[in-house]
């Protein structure tokens, strides 16, 4: 039974490696090697044998993986007033990992996890994938009819881009979500400075590479997270007889400093303060967020106390974008693009409550240098689900997953011996 253990060890561990280098690419490997990996743990049996190390049950850095347990146990309870249960199902399917991750995170991990050999494996895969996705979005450049296969637009519906640089941003989503992929790179950027931040010489060129995708996205989003988290680096480097005040002038200054970035970003020309101001009259000048917002919010009451249940908010929006005339948001099935809005409309205020609970948690648990990680992470997420369901795709459970974990490998104080 040893030898099976440690023969089980080494391909758990292996596996988890797979899929911290799969993060940066597209999600259909990386859905598959995660699920190995999840049964490799089981297989492994790590909960019959004696722990090597503290086991996370009596420390803090359990409490997530509980909170978790329990939202993930809310959806499975919502699916009792679920109008469509087909839907129900698929999404605790997608939510699994959240459910499996749990004992994950109570019983802990074998001592052959390492956080700093994950962490130079996310790095070197999140500069790999740079090169990937140019020399990719490249090809399609020069063979547009590729695209046919790879989008939900027809190549006579749309006029092919001149400029490179905005046929990148424009066709990056159809291999990986714009949003989701700069997620992933700052994820490596944080990773990279946690690992290297005093070797100048490996960290600043590991950084170019990687923040290097965010203006070739044209993500929006991302300009503002990367300004939000290089303030609050900057802060932790602040001196410690500075006082608190200063850490969040640092901060109040990267939001400005991401608020004047965007007022230059190219996607931005077409924003006006009234689609704000006007986000329930949904119209063809306002961006296409805010008129999905405004779906979502022209009738709070049908979901505010309890939610609709699990998986029923795409049925809902659905239908909303009918009522407002939007036929084509239906053949794109655009979600709520806003994950506060998505557990709002499946689970009601209460269960909204709880999901902001859980992430106020994470760095509050966490110790050591882990509690660094888990701040950067918590901001990374908390601001881009503002504008996106972070967990409507699988590569972003996927990220969550790998973020808490190295958290909870960065919390133990044995490993950092």
């Amino acid at each position: 039974m040893t030898k099976y253990r440690r023969i089980m060890g080494h391909i758990n561990y292996w596996l988890f490696l797979a899929v911290v280098a799969l993060l940066p690419f597209p999600q259909a490997p990386l859905r598959l090697v995660c699920v190995m990996w999840i049964v490799s743990w089981f297989l492994e049996a790590r909960w019959l044998s004696k722990p090597e190390f503290r086991s996370p049950i009596i420390s803090n850095i359990a409490i997530p993986f509980l909170c978790f347990g329990l939202w993930y146990a809310w959806h499975a309870v919502s699916g009792l007033w679920a109008a469509d249960h087909a839907a129900w199902a698929w999404q605790m399917e997608r939510y699994m990992t959240f459910g499996l991750l749990v004992p994950v995170g109570i019983w802990g991990l074998n001592n052959l996890y390492d956080w700093r050999q994950a962490c130079r494996v996310l790095i070197w895969s999140c500069m790999v994938a740079v090169p990937f996705y140019i020399i990719a979005v490249t090809a399609f450049y020069l063979h547009p009819e590729w695209l046919e296969y790879f989008q939900w637009r027809e190549p006579w519906e749309y006029e092919l881009p001149q400029n490179w640089i905005e046929f990148f941003g424009e066709n990056i989503s159809q291999i990986k979500h714009r949003l989701f992929l700069c997620s992933v790179e700052l994820f490596g950027a944080v990773m990279a400075w946690q690992l290297w931040r005093n070797e100048w010489k490996k960290l600043l060129p590991a950084l170019l590479i990687m923040l290097s995708v965010i203006p070739l996205t044209g993500s929006r989003q991302a300009v503002m997270t990367f300004a939000v988290l290089l303030a609050i680096i900057i802060s932790f480097e602040l001196p410690q007889r500075f006082s608190l005040r200063y850490s969040v002038f640092v901060m109040l200054m990267g939001i400005a400093l991401g608020s004047v970035l965007l007022k230059y970003h190219p996607r931005m020309q077409d924003f006006h303060i009234t689609d704000i101001t006007e986000m329930r009259t949904i119209s063809e000048e306002h961006d296409v967020r805010f008129n999905v917002w405004g779906v979502a919010l022209r009738h709070p009451s049908d979901y505010m106390l309890h939610g609709l249940g699990g998986g029923q908010s795409t049925e809902y929006m659905l239908a909303g974008y009918q009522q407002m005339g939007r036929p084509d948001y239906c053949e794109k099935k655009f979600n709520s693009h806003n994950q506060y809005l998505e557990e709002t409309i499946e689970l009601g205020i209460f269960g909204l409550l709880f999901f902001v609970l859980i992430w106020v948690t994470i760095p509050l648990a966490a110790k050591n240098k882990g509690r660094q990680t888990a701040i950067l992470l918590f901001a990374l997420f908390v601001l881009n689900m503002f504008t996106d369901c972070m967990f409507g795709r699988f590569c972003g459970i996927a990220l969550w997953a790998v973020g808490l974990l190295l958290i909870l490998l960065q919390s133990d104080p044995k490993r950092e011996q």
